[in-house]
């Protein structure tokens, strides 16, 4: 079992990542064998990030995808023009993905009218928002 989140922004570094490493018991006790971090970035963006963020001996795993090419295929690309004038076109939605033997169980999106990036809330993509779609 996997379970896939995307961060960006500082909201990552500062609640999500940290939210996912403190919570690794929690998820090993769900089954969850991996913590997959996904963002729009190349891969030396994202080994340098994971570095910054020790992750080193965790559960979780840092992947880009810099063409926004799996996130056009999950179809979560953020297309809300506030953020997107902000961050600029191909970003990723916050989310975090519970995926079971290469099938999607559940998607949580962190977003709202008025929160679109979901960086106020980001509740939803946060461990114990994706543990509670979990059986």
């Amino acid at each position: 079992m996997k379970l896939s989140c995307h961060t960006v922004s500082s909201i990552s570094s500062t609640k999500q990542i940290p939210d996912y490493v403190e919570k690794q018991d929690a998820l090993r006790a769900k089954g969850v064998q991996e913590v997959i971090i996904l963002a729009v970035h190349d891969g030396a963006v994202m080994m340098n990030w994971a570095k910054s963020q020790r992750t080193a001996l965790t559960m979780l795993t840092f992947l880009g995808d810099p063409h926004s090419t799996l996130t056009r295929a999950l179809d979560l690309e953020l297309t809300h023009p506030g953020p997107v004038d902000v961050l600029g076109p191909g970003r990723c939605k916050r989310f975090a993905m519970h995926v079971v033997n290469g099938e999607i169980k559940a998607v949580n999106v962190s977003e709202s009218e008025n929160d679109p990036a979901g960086g106020n809330d980001p509740s939803a993509s946060l461990a114990d928002g994706i543990m509670a779609t979990m059986k």
